[in-house]
């Protein structure tokens, strides 16, 4: 993770963050961040006192910090506590600061736009229709994408069926699936494409997208058939659905003697959370 450390800016001051490949997370140096929205001159200090007033109220977050090796100030790599993006919103909510305040306000409209989308799930296809387009993406597109996440869903329920464990269990066969028809695992596939954290899915082009429904769609229908008790019956099912869609892609490209499966990918915004706290902070300062 050491190559991948690079620098945010928040406000003119930057705060160090790593990424991680194989969990496919951002780690932020929680004490850059501290300093960022507290202006201490002891952000170390200001961490450590905050950490016992976190665990005084029975916080479990301190458990979860680990410690990794960034650059610091005089070039020299040293140890550091780091977070995840989830982590450091944690301490965020904790830090009694009015560069925090706007912060926390976003969250509890996250918060609540989450409770109104469980109550009424149409709301959540309405916002991410809404992001889409706000993202650039054309009409065309966000309709075959909206496609996608059914039939993405209509897979993980007939997983979750076949006893198929979220997670671990969902990934691996996703992979299987995606090395099936795209002749590359999905990480290889983002890499391919240049992508960290960003979506896959947000990244493919009309075609790709559509040999991937075709794809999991395939899965989906063959399990059905088939009726699998195993998780190793799962896994052939997913390479058959898959191999089906590969077939297409292939023929395709005999046909038009072109690759259907680009590099290019989709201009991506907030692409980590620093960018989100600019902007928050940003707009914050104009009103």
């Amino acid at each position: 993770m050491d190559k991948n450390n690079s620098i945010q800016l928040f406000e003119n001051k930057t705060i160090r963050s790593a990424w991680n490949e194989e969990t496919e997370e951002y780690y932020f140096s929680v004490v850059d961040a501290v300093k960022a929205l507290t202006d201490t001159d002891n952000p170390r200090r200001y961490w450590s006192d905050l950490k016992r007033r976190l665990q005084s109220e029975g916080s479990q977050l301190y458990e979860k910090i680990v410690q990794l090796k960034m650059k610091a100030a005089d070039g020299k790599m040293r140890t550091t506590d780091a977070a995840n993006t989830e982590q450091l919103l944690r301490i965020i909510q904790s830090v009694p600061s009015p560069k925090a305040e706007p912060f926390k306000l976003w969250l509890a409209e996250v918060g609540k736009e989450r409770i109104d989308e469980t109550i009424d799930p149409e709301l959540s296809i309405d916002r991410a229709l809404e992001t889409y387009l706000k993202k650039g993406y054309t009409r065309e597109w966000i309709n075959q994408r909206l496609q996608a996440i059914q039939v993405r869903k209509e897979l993980t329920d007939e997983w979750r069926d076949r006893g198929v464990k979220q997670g671990a269990e969902y990934a691996i066969l996703t992979d299987e699936i995606t090395r099936a028809w795209s002749g590359m695992s999905t990480r290889q596939y983002k890499n391919f494409k240049g992508l960290k954290k960003e979506n896959l899915r947000d990244n493919m082009s009309t075609a790709e997208i559509v040999l991937n429904m075709l794809a999991e769609v395939s899965t989906t229908e063959i399990s059905k058939a088939e009726n699998p008790a195993s998780f190793e019956e799962n896994r052939i099912i997913a390479q058959k659905g898959g191999s089906i869609a590969g077939d297409a892609r292939k023929s395709l490209e005999a046909t038009t003697k072109k690759a259907i499966i680009t590099p290019k990918n989709a201009q991506q915004l907030n692409e980590v959370v620093i960018k989100a706290i600019e902007g928050i902070i940003d707009n914050d300062d104009k009103e």
